[in-house]
């Protein structure tokens, strides 16, 4: 998710100013952005993010390959190998001892003292947003593929893990766009960092930190590790999203492991989530309310559910297969 979003936006920043300073005409190839001249043009450029990691990595990648110079802040729970990955890449990435919502300010502030910096707003951009969105219709090519059908009678679910807001957001208000009410999206969260949970069940206008309410944001999920979910996809989600639920970091593991065994999948334990999604729709009881509400219960043997899991083909093989050795120690317990 976080991948469509980054390039998307930087890629916009990029043409609005090849166009704003003459480097490219109204009807002139886009693919003039990759030249040797444009990438001239763009290393006297910036862009910055605030991440923990695999938006950092979206937006310092496609930065990179265009020519700007490119700064990731990044949270204290960063991963190691992340960290690496981006400064290989030529990415300038600060580290803060401190959480994923203060990496951001930190990185907004700084932005904010440079004309020659563009700072990517994990908690306010519309443009990463937009870019989420397209895996909407992603999604309906490969359903149609599928020969998958989704109306009244057979409802949709989708199941995405959810940090900020902004990757899930994107993609529920794409889905809710193509599929209408037929479609059901739900955020999945680790136990102590569900940012979108404690806000929506506050009803309050003010955002809402999972610190407020005595959790740790403490998670291996690390690219949900975050304390406050964006105001902006709040503000857009309060009638959208069907629900919010949690799950454990043990489940986490469990999932990855599965996935993998069973798939052939590799994935990082934040991409595990979803898998949480169909137990909890028809065993949990507020599951089970949430489909007698909408009188969806006599339709879910004909309903589509669809796990998002994203994150995991840039894990390193050494980090992946202590992925799985913490995932077996769990089983065999």
């Amino acid at each position: 998710m976080k991948a469509r979003g980054g390039v998307y936006e930087v890629f916009v920043f990029a043409e609005e100013l090849a166009r704003r300073e003459g480097l490219i005409g109204d009807r002139e190839d886009i693919r003039h952005l990759a030249s040797a001249e444009a990438r001239a043009f763009f290393s006297s450029y910036s862009i910055a993010v605030g991440s923990t990691g695999n938006l950092g990595l979206s937006v310092g990648v496609a930065a990179r390959a265009l020519g700007f110079e490119a700064t990731v802040h990044m949270s204290s729970d960063a991963k190691p190998w992340k960290v690496e990955r981006l400064r290989k890449l030529g990415v300038k990435v600060v580290q803060h001892e401190a959480d994923y919502t203060t990496a951001v300010e930190n990185a907004r502030s700084a932005a904010e003292d440079d004309p020659a910096v563009y700072f990517v707003d994990d908690e306010q951009s519309r443009r990463l947003f937009l870019g989420y969105s397209v895996a909407a219709s992603e999604l309906v090519d490969q359903l149609q593929t599928f020969g998958v059908a989704v109306d009244a009678d057979r409802p949709l679910f989708l199941y995405l893990p959810c940090g900020i807001g902004g990757a899930p957001g994107g993609v529920t208000y794409g889905a809710k766009k193509v599929f209408g009410d037929n479609a059901h999206c739900f955020f999945v969260e680790p136990v102590q960092s569900p940012c979108a949970l404690v806000h929506m069940m506050s009803g309050s206008e003010e955002l809402v930190s999972v610190y407020d309410v005595g959790l740790t944001n403490s998670t291996e999920a690390d690219g949900m590790a975050v304390a406050r979910m964006s105001a902006f996809v709040a503000t857009v989600m309060r009638n959208m999203l069907a629900g919010v639920f949690t799950v454990d970091d043990a489940s986490l593991f469990r999932w990855l492991l599965l996935a993998h065994e069973v798939q052939g999948l590799r994935l990082e334990p934040s991409a595990a989530a979803g898998f949480a999604g169909p137990g909890f729709i028809v065993k949990h009881p507020q599951g089970r309310a949430f489909c007698e509400r909408l009188k969806l219960s006599d339709r879910l043997r004909q309903a589509t559910h669809v796990v998002w899991t994203t994150g995991g083909s840039f894990v390193p093989q050494e980090q992946f297969d202590q992925f799985l050795e913490i995932a077996q120690a769990s089983r065999s317990r």
